[in-house]
């Protein structure tokens, strides 16, 4: 009994020395962030920039004391855990890779490597694509006295917007982990090729519920995240009847008859 209790408090201390760096280095460079925190901010802003144009009544504004102020926290928060995202995927296969056979690390290798870059793909689709266009859609809603007696202009709320644009960043980001998860899903033997395909017209629908949740509401933004995701899905299903595939082959390989 004792000896089965040391493996557990091992791993149990590994586990919490590992969350301790993770938690220790995200703080670090949400720090870091902080001296950098109105080049972030510009870098964040510049989509709702250049929608709006060159004029130079446009602004963003605060009504609360203090929203300035913890807004900018906010982003170097934002910041740090963009940046440590691959340091704690690293400490993740750290603490798994010990009680993996060459096989299964050599299977779960890619995934952890394939992680990041597809959290920082969805984070660019946001930035790049998404946001563009889904900014000059409700900028078009602005009129100017000759047209509704009195102007409708936007004054957003930096804080508010800044919510918006990290919670979208995230999202994509987690939306496009679709790959990864259905791969370990796959690997796991919980799903099929088969399974995916013939689930598909039911995946699209929740793809596009999902996007429409997710996204702000207009048609734009929406279909901007359901399509690469529909195409993801489809990339999973190719994935995952390899992984099948070559799983299969293995294991006429390995069958002495």
């Amino acid at each position: 009994m004792e000896t089965d209790k040391q493996p557990l408090f091992s791993h149990l201390s590994e586990l919490r020395s590992r969350l301790l760096w993770s938690v220790v280095v995200m703080t670090a460079a949400s720090i870091l962030a902080y001296f950098y925190v109105e080049e972030l901010y510009g870098f964040l802003v510049r989509p709702l920039a250049n929608a709006m144009g060159p004029d130079d009544s446009q602004r963003l504004i605060y009504t609360d004391l203090t929203e300035a102020f913890f807004t900018y926290v906010k982003v170097s928060f934002f910041a740090g855990c963009f940046a440590t995202f691959p340091f704690i995927a690293l400490q993740i296969w750290r603490f798994m890779s010990p009680g993996l056979f060459d096989s299964e690390k050599k299977t779960l290798l890619p995934f952890l490597i394939g992680a990041p870059i597809l959290f920082f793909c969805g984070g660019a689709t946001v930035y790049f694509l998404v946001l563009p266009l889904a900014f000059k859609f409700f900028l078009s809603f602005q009129s100017n006295a000759d047209q509704t007696v009195l102007p409708i202009m936007l004054e957003a709320k930096v804080g508010e917007y800044l919510d918006l644009i990290m919670v979208l960043i995230f999202a994509f980001g987690l939306c496009f982990q679709m790959p990864i998860i259905m791969g370990i899903l796959a690997r796991a033997g919980v799903i099929t090729e088969h399974t995916l395909s013939s689930k598909r017209r039911y995946a699209v629908v929740i793809i596009f519920a999902l996007s429409a949740f997710l996204t702000p509401p207009d048609i734009i933004s929406q279909i901007c995240l359901a399509v690469p995701l529909v195409g993801l899905y489809e990339i999973s299903i190719l994935l995952v009847k390899y992984m099948n595939n070559k799983n299969k082959n293995k294991n006429l390989s390995d069958d002495p008859a």
